[in-house]
Parts: structure tokens; sequence; C-alpha cells
């Protein structure tokens, strides 16, 4: 287990960052901001800048609820991250 300071995120891993750069050319095929797609799952800006940089992680949740509203498909959203780890 990481030991992780109390309030503190673990350092996103390669899959994490897989699913950051997913969510990025998701919103830009479906001609949406980060700020926009914050709104509609109930999150902050600030929460939506950190995790489409790379800085922290979706949770499995958001990642379920941004794929609702984008109109992605879950499967094939994760299958492409995972596909992205293996060509960088």
């Amino acid at each position: 287990m990481t030991n992780v300071p109390k309030g503190s995120e673990p350092t996103p891993g390669a899959f994490a960052r897989a699913v950051s750069e997913e969510m990025r050319l998701a919103l830009t095929r479906h001609r949406m901001s980060g700020a926009q797609l914050a709104v509609k799952i109930k999150r902050s800006q600030s929460y939506m800048s950190k995790r489409l940089r790379g800085e922290a992680s979706f949770s499995a949740n958001d990642v379920a609820a941004a794929c609702e509203v984008l109109g992605e498909d879950l499967l094939r959203f994760l299958t492409a991250a995972v596909r992205g780890m293996r060509n960088p």
C-alpha cells in the first residue's frame, strides 16, 4: 500500500494519465470544455482541471458520469485509454 500523507492523493500512474488523455480527446470530439463538463458532473472547475492535466486521478464514478454526459460508451472509452498506454 502506498504511504500517502493525509489530505494528499498519490501521484497518478500510467493508467490514470491515459484516462486523462482519453478524456481530453473525448472533450475535443464533443466540442465541450473541461469547465462545461465539470458543471454537468457537479464538480468544481479546479477539480476537473487537475484531472485533465494528469495531476490527479479521475474516480471511476466521475469517468462513468463523464461518459454518460458525453455520450461515450464506457467500455470503449476505457479500452481506448488502455490502448493509449501501449502506444504513447
